[in-house]
């Protein structure tokens, strides 16, 4: 297949490669601001000690670095207290902490069927070792989802509800705070999935009724992989994930019953974490609002030349529904990993092609036999970016027809 790439025409960057489009942002953002690889370096050159471990000025610099990141994910989450924010690996980590230290042996739970494999997964082995039970409330194709079918799965039994604010492959945002509020009057904690909007869309988890939140710090918070976190209601009490060193009473058997070390066992990523502190702050001083609407602009845009390609199918919200910044589409007669190895290698255009962890989402969208091509824009991504990539599409389109 004889293929040429496009023009591109776009505006500088921070620290990227010249000719590369990255459009995988649902996965890891990249680049970062300038100022996180800056925090990273001066935390790794400056603060590289222990974290909480000691009394010394190194190890209180880098113990001042976790407690600053907690008060400025406050601010931006709208959590009274920041320490009720403990720091998790990623998403996955945080979610498990979640899961498994609430529920106890015959409890229901209530889910949605665009929920990712970091929770689906947790459900079916605690449905499979201690007896749990589990409904998944069906979105209609788009993956849009009313409250009410949440309400009308409730039963006596339900004790906590597990939503996904936006899937990762269909980009549909779910009703959180109309939920939220069938939850806080029968006393069901709600535990929200924030994977594809902390730091895209805004979140306020006393309005919204959330009880935990789950978040990554290296998609829309814009920090380093290896970091992020879950807010824990300060009424609600979770057996910890993990147990073991946490700096704080150490002459106890039992994990230290004090916020956030119970949830903190071993040393924590206080390098990662301070990359994660810039991010925040750079999106607190752009606003999310400013981030969102320009990337459900691009999304627009990019879902318009798209849809303008006969045989080619967009999942997920109508044109000019609200939606995250992610477009994943299927090309009739075509693979969609060969798509994606084609957009990587001849146009330099990164994209995530497959299953996307979720399989239960593919089942809403009908695309479990294929799987589908899923491009996510951030916030650098630009209009001349889009146009190339939707060139790149009907070029490659060309030659399945």
């Amino acid at each position: 297949m004889q293929l040429h790439e496009q023009g591109r025409g776009r505006q500088q960057k921070p620290e990227q490669q010249e000719q590369l489009i990255y459009l995988d942002h649902a996965a890891t953002s990249w680049p970062k601001p300038p100022e996180v690889l800056e925090a990273v370096m001066e935390a790794m050159q400056r603060d590289g000690a222990n974290p909480g471990r000691g009394s010394h000025a190194m190890a209180v610099r880098a113990s001042r670095i976790l407690f600053d990141t907690r008060k400025v994910l406050a601010k931006l989450f709208r959590v009274k207290n920041p320490n009720d924010i403990a720091f998790a690996l990623n998403t996955t980590m945080a979610l498990n902490t979640a899961i498994k230290g609430l529920l106890k042996p015959g409890d229901h739970v209530i889910a949605t069927a665009v929920e990712h494999n970091s929770v689906r997964r947790p459900l079916e082995h605690l449905k499979k070792t201690i007896g749990i039970h589990v409904t998944y409330v069906e979105p209609n194709g788009d993956g849009e989802l009313d409250a009410k079918q949440v309400e009308d799965a409730i039963t006596g039994s339900t004790r906590l509800v597990v939503v996904n604010h936006s899937s990762n492959l269909l980009g549909s945002i779910l009703p959180v705070s109309d939920i939220g509020e069938i939850t806080r009057g029968r006393g069901i904690k709600l535990l929200v999935d924030a994977a594809q909007t902390a730091g895209l869309l805004g979140i306020d988890v006393e309005q919204m009724g959330i009880d935990m939140l789950a978040f990554p710090g290296h998609k829309g918070l814009l920090g380093p992989q290896g970091t992020g976190g879950l807010y824990i209601h300060p009424d609600i009490e979770l057996e910890p994930l993990l147990h073991g060193g946490t700096g704080s009473q150490s002459e106890a058997i039992e994990q230290p019953s004090v916020r956030p070390d119970r949830y903190e066992a071993g040393t924590q990523n206080a390098v990662g974490i301070s990359g994660l502190r810039a991010g925040v702050k750079h999106i607190l001083h752009e606003t999310v609002q400013k981030i969102h609407t320009s990337e459900w602009m691009l999304t627009q845009q990019m879902m318009e030349g798209l849809l303008s390609v006969n045989g080619l199918r967009v999942l997920g919200p109508s044109l000019g529904k609200p939606r995250t910044g992610i477009v994943s589409f299927v090309i009739d007669g075509a693979d969609p990993s060969e798509i994606g190895f084609i957009l990587d290698q001849h146009y330099q255009i990164a994209v995530r092609t497959g299953f996307h962890c979720t399989p239960l989402a593919h089942g809403t969208a009908g695309t479990t036999e294929t799987g589908a091509i899923r491009a996510s824009v951030g916030c650098f991504t630009t209009t001349d970016e889009v146009n190339a990539f939707i060139a790149a599409v009907k070029e490659i389109k060309q030659h399945y027809s």
